[in-house]
């Protein structure tokens, strides 16, 4: 049976395809459910007859079939067949099982707000993968898009350019869904990837149970898209800012689909990595402050090899004999210190300086003198090499 049977009765076959049942209808034509030759389910879409005789409209088709059969992902209705030089220019997708956006708003009420953050992140991904192609959906609306169980699907891309471009448009036939149209698509001007953004804006106020611009005839509705600002008072508040950037109007300030899925799915912040050395110093406890040599510090306290004797701070004035050592030269002031850190070296000796012991045998006092001048003089030559002494008055 030809097309030609089209409005009289359901025709039996379209390319290789057997029809089964009518889906809808639209500004292309009409949705059938057919199955491939193997079992295969698609959705073949038929263009209407008057279409079908205008010459732009086919060129305008054929070349966005083309286009259309890149488009991947995981968010849209891959297209699987099409013939453009038919008799009535026809068009195959994937059949995606599942009600329509707009009949599941009907049936179960307004979205939530994780809800419509899904949505939006799915319709971006769909719209991503449809521009990269070099595509331009034109007419997204919730009548186009499958709520599938395994998310949301877009139908009908590569399609509305074609319709976009017939002699139809300039004769008075509806293109696109006025509510859903962005300012320049209304107004007739060049559209961009941005108009499809401003669609998904629209998308996302009648999925929280809106309407961006009202409801009335279709010249009031494409009025208040280029006019008026979109009504967002259905849209929960924590998503009101992405939804207006969306519907901005002009389509330089509306944010590109990437940017739209970090917006509504935020990547989670990636974690710090664990620095093996810090686990090991924060075990290990915190490490003691180190005094530069150059800085006085604390004296070191010397672990003696035997039990120390008391010791005195300064050495006991004893009777210097004949042939004693004269005193060392004056320290500058603030050596002291110094000195007293020199004091602890040992001197070279079997035990190296010890404390001077109360005389055992009467008659010695030369000798005890004499060791306790020659500590004296091992410091002060070791002070006057670390420091210049002062200028002598004259």
């Amino acid at each position: 049976m030809g097309l030609g049977s089209q409005g009289r009765g359901l025709p039996e076959r379209i390319g290789g395809y057997a029809l089964e049942r009518e889906l809808g209808a639209g500004g292309m034509g009409t949705v059938y459910l057919a199955r491939s030759r193997g079992g295969r389910t698609v959705a073949v879409k038929v263009a209407r007859p008057e279409l079908a005789a205008d010459p732009h409209f086919r060129a305008r088709f054929r070349a966005e079939v083309e286009a259309a059969r890149k488009v991947g992902g995981f968010h849209t209705a891959p297209v699987v067949d099409a013939d453009p030089d038919a008799r009535t220019p026809w068009l195959a997708t994937a059949y995606i099982p599942g009600p329509t956006l707009s009949r599941l708003l009907g049936e179960r009420g307004p979205m939530d707000e994780r809800r419509l953050r899904m949505l939006g992140a799915a319709l971006a991904e769909a719209l991503q993968a449809i521009h990269a192609c070099g595509l331009i959906h034109r007419d997204l609306k919730p009548g186009n898009i499958i709520m599938a169980d395994d998310g949301p699907r877009v139908l009908d891309f590569g399609i509305a350019r074609a319709l976009e471009s017939t002699r139809l448009t300039s004769t008075g036939a509806a293109f696109g869904t006025p509510g859903f149209l962005a300012p320049e698509q209304a107004q007739g001007l060049e559209v961009g990837a941005a108009a499809d953004v401003f669609a998904l804006g629209a998308v996302l106020v009648a999925a929280a149970g809106g309407s961006a611009f009202g409801e009335g005839t279709p010249m009031a509705l494409m009025y208040r898209s280029v006019h008026e600002e979109a009504n967002l008072s259905a849209v929960p508040e924590s998503l009101r800012p992405v939804v207006a950037a969306c519907l901005a109007k002009q389509p330089a300030r509306r944010p590109t689909p990437s940017r739209l899925l970090d917006l509504f799915v935020p990547e989670p912040e990636p974690q710090a990595e664990s620095d093996p050395g810090a686990e090991a110093e924060a075990e290990a406890g915190p490490v003691p402050e180190l005094v530069p040599a150059s800085e006085p510090g604390p004296d070191p306290t010397p672990v003696p090899a035997e039990p120390p004797a008391p010791a005195a701070t300064h050495p006991p004035t004893l009777p210097a004999p004949a042939d004693a050592v004269p005193p060392a030269r004056p320290v500058a002031p603030g050596v002291e210190s110094a000195v007293t850190r020199t004091a602890v070296v040992p001197v070279p000796g079997p035990r190296g300086p010890a404390p001077v012991p109360a005389p055992r045998r009467k008659g010695r006092p030369g000798l005890v003198a004499a060791a306790v001048a020659g500590v004296l003089l091992v410091a002060g030559t070791v002070g006057y090499a670390l420091y210049e002494p002062p200028p002598e008055d004259k």
